[in-house]
């Protein structure tokens, strides 16, 4: 046991090593998301390549490639499915449901159409090019099932960059990713129950298949009904803790309970951490949830991408190295096809349409996760694993570059005239003095519009990018070093500027508590002589 714990600890501190360094040199040199850098280390020091060096003082490898589907310990792959649960319900807590319940036309056509071509072109490669491999087998519906999958973090930092957040394709694209991430998960639900009856030798008909859909859809609904009925109890019981940790610490607790509830019941566990957190996103705890769960999902979640990278076997995948490049290119064109015909039926011209199709092309978290449950089902093996981390590579570095371009030019929308007020885009920049007052004052706003009712979520880190949502109103806030800039659409700039109007002559009020600025000036002469005598 002591042999093991030392062989576990030295695992984990040379990934959480490795995997800070390679998000950094990803991020800072390439400007890709950490999340390829952290799944890059995990390849380079896994079982397959570095990982198999043997260490005299451990008197063998540190990664060992152990028999079976999953190469690594159980003991550090329970750590990657502990990040991957957590992942998940953070990205629930994250997930605006009202606008989920209410998205609107364009982006709800345009997630299903995504959806419905991805799943189909990812299937038909499947049977196409591997042999025996038929339309309901387990390697054809978890083939599909990657090929749906979006990683929205991407588009949102470059749509915020380019400052073209509030566009009718941003939100267009927004919507649709919300209804993407949904779907996507309920179709795993699917295919476990799939792949877990032909583990157990049953034969299976479209009957049977139905059946389980059946099956997993309900569970889906009537865990997530149930949670968002019952979340404002939970949250009154939560309250009366009064501490932030203790809030965040059960509301954890009972994520875990319902993703183990979720696998008893043929499941993915991630479904259960996922419809905890979609619970719990509308109460008013969920923001401090959120924010006590950063430090270890900061810690946990690279674990998780590096335990993925790890798992890529070079040599297995070699066999499969044509299909894989095949399919990661299908997987890029069905989400063109499939996002950007939607959106020319939707009222967007050409431009607009290769616009949102760009922006619902990189992959993520989602298809990392789709993938890990199917290898370590035995639905799949190490060389379609492979092929889904290829296909993720591949479409997360095209689409920046893609999108981008895409955005050279004139409008996306048909009918432009007709409709210019509601199309145009407002907005507002506030300079600071520094970073930290910037920083202060968008707090500020974001618990301003909490108030009001909005739905604020931060979709991004560095730099700091919110959205916020109520009805039809989108509103986008990002933070670039000392300003603070908000878009939004020409017929709701009356609603933003008189928010942060409001909030503006609160500070302003606050600062004037301290008369003058001779005042201020003496206490912190008198702080500093307190804290530093004679200085």
């Amino acid at each position: 046991m002591s042999h093991q714990m030392v062989r576990l600890v030295m695992q984990l501190a040379v990934i959480l090593i490795a995997a800070r360094i390679g998000g950094a040199l990803v991020q800072r040199y390439l400007r890709q998301s950490r999340v390829l850098g952290e799944l890059l280390a995990g390849m380079i020091i896994g079982p397959h390549a570095l990982g198999r060096v043997s260490l005299p003082f451990l008197h063998d490898s540190l990664f060992t490639s152990l028999p079976g589907p999953v190469p690594i310990s159980p003991e550090l792959y329970g750590f990657a499915t502990l990040a991957a649960i957590i992942l998940l319900f953070i990205a629930g807590l994250e997930t605006d449901l009202p606008t989920f319940l209410r998205y609107s036309l364009s982006g709800a056509v345009v997630g299903l159409g995504g959806v419905i071509v991805s799943f189909l072109f990812g299937q038909a490669v499947a049977v196409w090019l591997l042999p025996g491999v038929g339309w309901t087998s387990s390697t054809a519906l978890f083939l599909g099932t990657l090929s749906t999958a979006t990683s929205i973090g991407i588009t949102a930092r470059i749509l915020s960059e380019r400052r073209k957040m509030a566009t009718p394709e941003a939100v267009t694209i927004l919507a649709s990713a919300v209804l993407d991430d949904v779907i996507g998960l309920a179709l795993l639900a699917m295919v476990v129950g799939v792949a877990g009856a032909r583990a157990g030798g049953d034969h299976l008909a479209w009957g049977g298949i139905l059946w389980i859909a059946f099956k997993a859809l309900l569970f889906w609904g009537v865990c997530t009904g149930l949670g968002i009925w019952l979340a404002p109890r939970v949250s009154r019981g939560l309250k009366w803790f009064r501490s932030g940790e203790a809030i965040a610490g059960i509301s954890l607790g009972l994520a875990l309970l319902l993703a183990g509830l979720s696998e008893m019941a043929g499941l993915a566990m991630i479904i259960g951490g996922y419809i905890m957190g979609l619970s719990l996103s509308q109460v008013d705890i969920a923001h401090d949830i959120r924010e006590k769960m950063e430090g270890i999902s900061q810690m946990l979640v690279p674990i998780f991408f590096c335990c993925m990278g790890m798992m890529v076997d070079f040599s297995a995948m070699r066999h499969v190295l044509g299909f894989g490049l095949v399919f990661a290119g299908l997987a890029v064109i069905s989400k063109l096809i499939g996002c950007g015909v939607p959106a020319l039926a939707m009222g967007f011209n050409w431009r607009g349409a290769l616009r949102i199709g760009a922006g619902m092309l990189p992959r993520g978290e989602v298809t990392l996760i789709v993938a890990g449950v199917g290898l370590s089902s035995g639905a799949i093996g190490p060389d379609i694993f492979g092929v889904a981390v290829l296909t993720l590579l591949i479409a997360t570095v095209i689409a920046p570059p893609l999108l981008v371009r895409s955005f050279e030019g004139g409008p996306g929308i048909r009918h432009q005239d007709d409709d210019r007020h509601q199309q145009t885009v407002r907005q507002v920049v506030l300079p600071f003095p520094s970073a930290a007052v910037a920083d202060f004052v968008r707090i500020r706003l974001e618990k301003a519009f909490r108030n009001e009712e909005f739905f604020v979520h931060r979709i991004g880190v560095t730099p700091p990018i919110v959205q916020i949502r109520k009805d039809e109103i989108n509103i986008t806030m990002t933070q670039h070093d000392q300003q603070l800039l908000l878009q939004t659409a020409a017929c709701h700039e009356g609603i933003m500027r008189l928010i942060v109007l409001e909030e503006v002559l609160v500070l302003k009020d606050l600062f004037a508590s301290f008369n003058q600025i001779e005042t201020m000036n003496e206490m912190s002469h008198d702080l500093l002589n307190g804290l530093f005598p004679g200085s």
